[in-house]
C-alpha cells in the first residue's frame, strides 16, 4: 500500500508564494510520473502539473511561467513551487503517483489566495 501526504497549503495573498510537497511512502520499488492536479469550489478537478521519472515537466497553460513542479526521488517527494499567486489559483490541491501501473492519491491540501 501506497501513502500520499501533502502540505504546505495554506491562505496566502495574491501575487505571494506557496510551496507543496506530497510525500510518498509504503511499498514502493520506484515511482513513475508525478503531479498535482486542483479543484476549485464548484469546478471539476483539473491538471496543474506532471513530472515523469526523468524528469520532463507539463504545465496547464494557466499556470506556465508560475508554477514549477520537481521532485527527489531518494525521497519519494515531489513539489510544487507556486509564485505569482492568483484568486483564481483557489482550491485544493492533490498530488498523485503513478506506481506499477496505479494511481495513487494524497488527501488534498487547501490553497486559498486572498485579494
Amino acid at each position: 500500500q501506497v501513502t500520499l501526504v501533502e502540505s504546505g497549503g495554506g491562505l496566502v495573498q495574491a501575487g505571494g508564494s506557496l510551496r507543496l510537497s506530497c510525500a510518498a511512502s509504503g511499498y514502493i520499488f520506484s515511482i513513475n510520473a508525478m503531479g498535482w492536479h486542483r479543484q476549485a469550489p464548484g469546478k471539476q478537478r483539473e491538471l496543474v502539473a506532471t513530472i515523469n521519472s526523468g524528469g520532463t515537466t507539463n504545465y496547464a497553460d494557466s499556470v506556465k511561467g508560475r508554477f514549477t513542479i520537481s521532485r527527489d526521488n531518494a525521497k519519494n517527494t515531489a513539489y510544487l513551487q507556486m509564485n505569482s499567486l492568483k484568486r483564481e489559483d483557489t482550491g485544493v490541491y492533490y498530488c498523485y503517483a503513478d506506481i506499477r501501473g496505479f494511481r495513487s492519491w494524497g488527501q488534498g491540501t487547501q490553497v486559498t489566495v486572498s485579494s
